[in-house]
């Protein structure tokens, strides 16, 4: 027979991370303005994790890169086991993730990974640029790389048309550049490749004419994990000339002969290799122009009506077009009959003015034919039609319970 005091184990683990006499460490995390010191003891530390172990004897340890908020939960954990983030702010637990890896707690960090991945896609897509560029900072969190460059992959512009889009670090640019179902056409990636390597050589002269063969060789070794990545025999003649030529000097003498061979005489062999085009052609391309998403909602509420649309418990993105706009086609109900007329699955939204926004999703298609006197307009049934409604504070959607008729 066995006798088992596991609550009172951790009753006292408990007030032993409460014990401000007994503690033989301290521990300061974070900035000037949010820093704060934790008490612990050595023997605690160096028993559940490998790192505090290449601190043994050290008194006082300084990690003012680690939140006070991300790391009084790591404490908890290190002397209960007990990690909730119920109640936690999304930022925060992002923190204690990169903490945690930091830390040597591995499971833990996974565990917030993956949470992160499955619950909180809302927040990774409205913090994308932020989230994107510290993972590859760390270049530890695998999982959370393959997520954004998914994302990444249908919605480049999160990254290219970001503001910080030239702070990138290179591993996460070539991991992008890599990629074969990248929408962006050849020769866009090609302004954003040149964009980024000018953004990190400062003193560079603005106009490219007075630019010396120094400046050209820089460049070429700035970008160099970057060129063989890009697929430059898939990049319009007019573009090889116009975009490419002048900054020929970047490229190897082989390759740019070759462009030329390839561009003059396209039957001929050639020497360099090829890559594949990218599997998205240029038609499906989304547009360059880095415009709001829109004067009504935002992405985040954009996410949650794709994922109501779907019934998927976590947000996610649906590509969208603008079929009607009062503000631009008028408000008259002929027009916005005639306009919609056709399309299905579609997404009605209006704004009170001051206060809230109200939507609808009908997922049938739209008919004029009725509003025309016409017998053909007919009723029709849905169970997956719903109304929303958001305001500052939250939002609220309802679905149907029985099948409604709807003359559309």
């Amino acid at each position: 027979m066995s006798f088992k005091y596991l609550e009172k184990l951790f009753q006292d683990f408990t007030e032993l991370l409460d014990d401000n006499e007994e503690y033989n460490v301290i521990i300061e995390v974070d900035k000037e303005a949010n820093k704060k010191s934790f008490t612990a003891h050595s023997t605690v530390l160096r028993y559940r994790s490998p790192y505090f172990k290449n601190e043994n004897n050290i008194k006082i340890i300084i990690k003012p890169n680690i939140s006070s908020q991300a790391f009084e939960i790591i404490l908890k954990f290190i002397y209960v086991g007990i990690v909730n983030v119920e109640n936690v702010d999304i930022k925060t637990i992002y923190e204690l993730m990169i903490a945690a890896k930091e830390l040597e707690f591995e499971e833990l960090s996974k565990e917030i990974e993956s949470h992160l991945i499955d619950t909180k896609a809302t927040w990774i897509r409205t913090h994308f640029s932020f989230v994107y560029q510290s993972i590859f900072k760390i270049n530890k969190f695998k999982d959370l790389e393959n997520f954004c460059n998914n994302i990444i992959a249908k919605h480049p512009n999160l990254i290219f048309g970001s503001e910080d889009f030239v702070s990138l670090p290179e591993s996460a640019l070539v991991s992008i550049l890599k990629r074969d179902d990248l929408k962006v056409d050849e020769s866009d990636i090609w302004d954003y490749v040149i964009k980024w390597g000018i953004a990190r050589i400062p003193d560079l002269p603005i106009e490219l004419k007075k630019w010396s063969n120094d400046n050209f060789l820089i460049l070429k070794i700035t970008l160099q994990q970057c060129l063989p990545h890009i697929r430059y025999f898939h990049i319009s003649n007019a573009n090889i000339m116009d975009k490419v030529k002048p900054y020929r000097k970047i490229l190897d003498e082989q390759l740019w002969d070759d462009l030329i061979q390839y561009l003059l005489l396209p039957d001929r062999p050639i020497k360099s290799i090829i890559l594949p085009a990218r599997s998205i052609s240029i038609s499906e391309l989304p547009s360059r122009e880095n415009k709001p998403f829109s004067t009504l909602i935002n992405e985040e509420h954009a996410l949650k009506v794709s994922s109501w649309i779907d019934f998927k418990s976590t947000p996610y993105f649906h590509e969208t077009c603008l079929i009607n706009f009062n503000s631009r086609d008028g408000f008259a109900p002929k027009t916005f009959w005639d306009m919609c007329h056709g399309y299905a699955n579609t997404i009605a939204i209006l704004k009170v003015e001051g206060t809230e926004i109200l939507g609808g999703y009908n997922p049938l298609q739209w008919n004029n034919l009725s509003l025309r006197g016409k017998r053909h307009g007919r009723w029709m049934e849905t169970n997956d039609s719903f109304i929303f409604h958001y305001n500052i504070q939250n939002s609220i959607h309802s679905r149907i319970k029985c099948t409604l008729l709807g003359n559309v």
